[in-house]
């Protein structure tokens, strides 16, 4: 049977001060190895039982393994935490194309789980930098899947733009890394903006990274 939570009207002890900071959406927690533990974990963090499911705006906490068990079989549930075991960048990826946020099990305390929930209730189109850099070590980790369908495609030029943008670099410092101008950093940026209907620098790089081109 599923559980679900929804937030209480905070106490003023310590342990509800993540609930406290605002009112949080309401949890809905399937059975799974583990989910006793975050069911657990949101009580402490000042969340307790509601009847029946979560209803509209509710975001689904899943304990799982890793990223791909928990999305196994789900297709677009609304806003999803995955609170997983092991996290690589596989799973990463794959939690961030299907618009999750992942939490790893042995991170999993009444903040972390509270501010994982706004931002799967509240998404934005930043990467959180400990996600990004752990998906751009190294580039695509073995099994990454391709998921070129319809992708834009990047010049190298583009490419090493993006992941310097990416590692927090600002122009003046590419064009000193790539040997080129700062005007031609500009113009490259305004190309990539422009091929991936990005907002702002940020959104660039996420969409980036959920598409592979990083």
């Amino acid at each position: 049977m599923t559980a679900t939570l929804t937030a209480a009207p905070a106490p003023a002890a310590p342990m509800a001060s993540a609930a406290a900071a605002g009112v949080l959406p309401t949890l809905r927690i399937p059975p799974s190895r583990g989910a006793d533990r975050v069911r657990a974990t949101a009580r402490r963090a000042g969340l307790a039982h509601a009847a029946e499911h979560g209803g509209p705006g509710a975001v689904t906490v899943v304990a799982a393994a890793d990223a791909a068990q928990a999305l196994r079989g789900r297709h677009g549930a609304g806003p999803l935490v995955l609170v997983c075991d092991t996290v690589g960048r596989t799973g990463l990826r794959l939690a961030l194309r299907a618009g999750a946020v992942v939490l790893r099990a042995a991170d999993l305390t009444g903040e972390s789980l509270a501010a994982a929930v706004r931002r799967a209730a509240h998404p934005h189109p930043s990467i959180p930098y400990p996600d990004l850099s752990h998906l751009l070590a190294g580039g695509p980790g073995p099994g990454d899947p391709a998921d070129d369908g319809g992708r834009p495609v990047l010049t190298a030029r583009q490419t090493s733009v993006l992941r310097l943008m990416a590692e927090g670099h600002g122009n003046a410092d590419i064009a000193l890394l790539l040997r080129c101008s700062e005007h031609t950093v500009k113009n490259v940026i305004y190309e990539i903006m422009a091929r991936l209907q990005a907002r702002n620098r940020a959104h660039a790089v996420a969409h980036a990274v959920r598409h592979g081109l990083v």
